[in-house]
């Protein structure tokens, strides 16, 4: 990148000089920051936003000058609203900084306290400049450790000492356990890479190098290091920072989807793409959990990187023996004993050591690096990667930033592609996560810092629906000795724990992969069993080829037990289970049942797993259960669970927007409509009983919070045509779109998914249409 010309002195040793420029774009005129010579092409990084120095179109800016190629000889760090002082006086107030690839300098810009023409400001070259935090300074990410507060892009990591980052990795953690603490999220998997994240961004160049992270949810760190960490007091809330990488938030995140196994066929076609592009200097790293090597796309990737022995393609197995909850499976097995292995680790305690040692240090390590293959064939059962045709690095200790870099590094230089293989401890550093067994706080809820405990909340919290179909799901078990249940690496979120303990040789936990799940529940119904697939929703749509082809066209009796349908909301786009009404409502044979409360997932979990010649689903949302609704009639089998005094709306709630409807049918009755509100219980197929009550009525509304696009109100007016019924129906559900992350409350509301916005929109609806009959002719 040149630099600007006009006869600006160039910054060295600590001269200050005033080397501002003007750039028009779509905000106005803005300030640039002048490039110095220390910052490499690719690393520039803007000092000033609009929000903190703007200008007029050909104006000056007297107050803002360039502290050029500044050297903390202190170990110090910068912090934005330091003071600058020269000797006894005050300069200025620091603006913003930018890290250089030279250690401990920094470019600075400054807000000087007195207006300037020129561009020097009264200071002489190798002039002593100390920075200090301003009498009650407080940074806008309050509770932000010093160090962390520094780091606005990777670049600035490249300049701490080792020290430091261990300082660093302290704050890290600290911040990570108060601010996820008040908000909820995924603590544990986060605390568990700090290290190797920090390892990461000194050791690649993001975004100039993609760094993919398979599901997303351990790139807290990531985000932290790529200058969020002020952004923390809103995380998982509307306008806040999302969960998961999030294309919207930051050129280094490249990958938003949160469901695991991806990573390396994102890097795989990221690595190609370089290399037919040129690109020799781009790599593409895949950083996977061990659990995501459960799943089979994940081994169909490794099989198509490994045969390209020149693809820049780094894969880091982040191994902490756990998912969710501890990994499982013989893969599992093989890594846990290679990970336990005391001869091995005694190895790599020396291998640290001797990395650390001056002179010949680093000579040993590689040494000792080099002759892996005959140590992991003392000491584990088998070559586990190898034999795949990739360069095998480790294990590392995930702990340890010295050992991370070197391994890290030497995986860069090996030219192809390389799997380092590095052991963490998921919820390292804080001691409650550490020691929670049962998922090391994977995913949390508020909590007390000093107890691990979840805050208590001020009422009672009511029972959530997974642990509803838990007390189902066990009951079932004692009645049926054919029952079994499956899920892929999720026993716990959905419910299946209490029936794993009560008929451990009847629950099987497949690891991440739902493709094999569905097809081995389909083997298990053929062999006289009856298949319980536990899962959240949106994890269904990994294994739709399954369902229509290996369950349904043999008619096996399965049943699909989908957690998290509808809006679920803070997780963001991904974990929306807004798909699974439209997915299966195309497979033949397919029966969904949507409970709209507690009593009617019992009733048709119950009719569900009764059914022998095909496939069932039963579909419900997340969260608290709400109170039961009791029927006033039932119609074949839809219940009817209000009737007004005249039929010019049927309202037909689709599960857990019962109380929706029923609010909305109040709503307009005060305004003189008669609503009819239904719940027909079974989706599909959509019940006969629903053609003569739509027939009766003006109006027919489905509410649902699915997609509309072949969702139940599709379905509903597909059989009202088809049985030649022209009472015009109106369809409320989701676009097809992705969603942002916030509250379901909040999200509801904005899709127009409310009482109110429902009542209004069909009060205009019924202006323009004929009166039917009274309520009491219905039947």
């Amino acid at each position: 990148m040149a630099h600007p010309e006009n006869g600006r002195k160039k910054s060295v040793n600590g001269v200050v000089v005033k080397v501002l420029k003007h750039r028009r774009d779509d905000r106005g005129m803005v300030l640039e920051p002048y490039t110095s010579r220390c910052v490499r092409e690719g690393e520039i990084h803007e000092l000033v936003t609009t929000d903190q120095v703007t200008t007029q179109p050909g104006g000056t800016v007297d107050r803002v000058a360039f502290l050029g190629f500044v050297e903390l000889t202190n170990g110090g760090v910068l912090d934005r609203g330091d003071e600058v002082w020269s000797g006894e006086q005050r300069v200025g107030t620091v603006l913003g900084y930018d890290a250089c690839h030279f250690p401990n300098h920094y470019n600075v810009l400054i807000s000087t306290d007195t207006p300037k023409t020129g561009p020097e400001i009264g200071l002489e070259p190798s002039t002593e400049i100390r920075f200090v935090p301003a009498e009650g300074h407080r940074d806008r990410a309050e509770g932000v450790g010093r160090l962390l507060r520094a780091v606005r892009t990777p670049q600035d990591l490249r300049s701490m000492n080792h020290e430091q980052l261990n300082q660093l990795a302290g704050e890290i953690r600290q911040t990570l356990v108060e601010k996820v603490s008040k908000t909820g999220g995924h603590l544990g998997p986060n605390l568990g890479v700090v290290e190797l994240t920090i390892a990461l961004h000194r050791v690649f160049r993001s975004p100039h190098d993609s760094i993919v992270w398979d599901t997303g949810h351990q790139t807290y760190v990531h985000k932290m290091l790529t200058g969020r960490a002020d952004q923390f007091d809103k995380l998982r809330q509307a306008d806040g920072l999302s969960g998961y990488p999030s294309r919207a938030e930051s050129v280094h995140d490249l990958v938003e989807n949160s469901h695991a196994t991806t990573a390396l066929s994102y890097a795989d076609g990221l690595a190609k793409a370089y290399k037919l592009k040129g690109q020799k200097d781009r790599f593409a790293v895949a950083v996977i959990g061990d659990g995501a090597m459960t799943g089979g796309m994940c081994w169909e990737a490794i099989n198509n990187i490994a045969a390209d022995k020149e693809l820049p393609v780094v894969i880091v197995v982040n191994d902490n023996g756990r998912s969710y909850a501890p990994t499982i499976g013989g893969l599992a097995e093989q890594l846990t004993k290679l990970r336990t292995s005391h001869k091995y680790g005694r190895v790599l305690e020396w291998g640290k050591l001797v990395a650390k040692a001056p002179v010949l240090g680093s000579g040993l390590y590689d040494v000792l690096h080099g002759a892996k293959k005959g140590l992991k064939d003392t000491v584990a059962p088998q070559n586990l990667f190898d034999g795949l045709g990739l360069k095998y690095i480790g294990p590392v200790d995930g702990h340890d930033t010295v050992a991370l870099e070197k391994a890290l590094t030497r995986a860069r230089h090996f030219g192809g592609p390389v799997l380092v293989h590095v052991i963490t401890t998921k919820g390292n550093g804080y001691a409650p996560a550490e020691n929670h067994e049962l998922d090391r706080f994977h995913a949390t809820a508020a909590f007390d810092i000093s107890t691990g405990r979840a805050k208590a909340p001020a009422t009672p919290a009511p029972r959530s629906w997974t642990s509803v179909f838990s007390e189902e799901i066990v009951k079932a078990g004692h009645r049926r000795e054919d029952l079994v249940a499956i899920t892929a690496a999720m026993l716990e979120p959905t419910g299946l724990r209490d029936f794993s303990l009560a008929f451990p040789e009847r629950t099987f936990d497949v690891g991440i992969a739902e493709q094999h799940a569905v097809t081995s529940a389909a083997g298990l119904a053929m062999g006289g069993m009856h298949p319980v697939v536990a899962m959240y929703a949106t994890f269904l749509n990994r294994a739709f080829d399954q369902a229509l082809m290996d369950v349904a066209l043999h008619k096996q009796p399965v049943t699909f037990v989908l957690d998290r349908a509808g809006v679920t909301g803070d997780d963001g786009a991904s974990h929306n289970g807004m798909w699974d009404l439209s997915i299966l409502n195309v497979v033949p044979g397919m029966r969904i049942a949507a409970p709209r409360d507690g009593r009617r997932l019992g009733e048709l979990f119950q009719e569900a797993i009764e059914v022998k010649d095909g496939p069932t689903a039963v579909r419900f949302p997340k969260g608290p259960v709400q109170s039961d609704i009791d029927t006033v009639d039932r119609i074949g089998g839809v219940d009817v669970l209000h009737r007004g005094e005249s039929a010019d709306v049927l309202l037909v709630a689709v599960g857990s927007m019962a109380q929706t409807c029923l609010d909305a049918a109040s709503l307009l009755e005060a305004d003189g409509i008669g609503c009819t509100v239904v719940d027909p219980r079974w989706i599909k197929p959509v019940d006969p009983a629903l053609i003569p009550l739509a027939a009766r009525h003006r109006l027919v509304a489905t509410v649902e919070d699915n997609g509309l696009s072949g969702g139940a109100g599709s379905a509903v007016a597909m059989a009202l045509r088809a049985a030649g019924v022209d009472t015009p129906t109106r369809e409320f559900g989701i676009a097809q779109e992705f969603l942002d992350h916030a509250k379901r409350a909040d999200i509801l509301k904005a899709l127009g998914l409310t009482p109110g916005d429902i009542a209004l929109k069909l009060s205009g609806a019924l202006q323009r249409q004929p009166a039917r009959l009274p309520a009491e002719q219905l039947v």
